[in-house]
């Protein structure tokens, strides 16, 4: 029967530490994941101020030259009038152009001004809504990687302490003392391996 049990105790042995070793790559690879993902997401997030600031951008242009052209208009000057009509940026005219279609000056229904209009649409507001989107989604995805290197990393405690009454059993003397150090081994790698034999792997190079 003590032959058995330092059979047992071996095998334990051999075993927990084959899972520590397997663990242990795996939180280091989902440590390298989460790494992977939160350069994305950083990446993400600069274009998506870049995109807002061009946003910002493109609005103040359309707010200035919408202000000229309203002043020029005001002061009956046709052709100062026309100048800043035609430099209107093109994203913006079709807003410009439905405003003036709902006659503003006769209309106390129509909205104040082109920029209130749903044809006022920003292709770069857009973007910015997209990337900021992405980068959220990819923050989740550095959340949910150092959770599963955290959980591999608890993995590689648990096979340890498998390890440590493995390695019990061969010190103590009374039989029925190693025998349940040794059950108890096996039940902490049993359930360690259970676990982890659930969690998602990474094996991509």
């Amino acid at each position: 029967m003590s032959d058995r049990i330092e059979v047992l105790a071996t095998v334990l042995l051999g075993l927990a530490a084959l899972a520590t070793a397997w663990s242990s790559y795996q939180a280091t690879r989902w440590q390298g994941e989460q790494a992977k993902a939160a350069s994305q997401t950083n990446a993400l997030r600069v274009e998506a101020a870049r995109a807002q600031g061009l946003a910002e951008a493109d609005k103040e242009i359309d707010v200035t030259t919408f202000a000229q052209w309203v002043d020029a208009y005001a002061q009956d000057d046709t052709e100062l009038a026309s100048f800043y009509r035609e430099r209107f940026r093109r994203e913006f005219k079709p807003a410009v152009e439905a405003w003036i279609a709902s006659r503003p000056l006769k209309n106390p229904d129509a909205p104040l001004s082109p920029f209130a209009m749903p044809n006022y649409r920003l292709a770069a507001t857009a973007d910015a809504r997209r990337l900021d989107a992405a980068a959220q989604a990819s923050a989740a995805t550095v959340e949910r990687d150092i959770q599963r290197a955290s959980n591999y990393v608890l993995g590689v405690v648990l096979f340890a302490v498998a390890l440590f009454f493995a390695g019990m059993t061969t010190k103590l003397q009374s039989h029925r003392l190693r025998l349940v150090v040794l059950s108890i081994g096996y039940g902490v790698f049993a359930a360690a391996a259970i676990w982890m034999a659930t969690s998602p792997v990474s094996i991509s190079v």
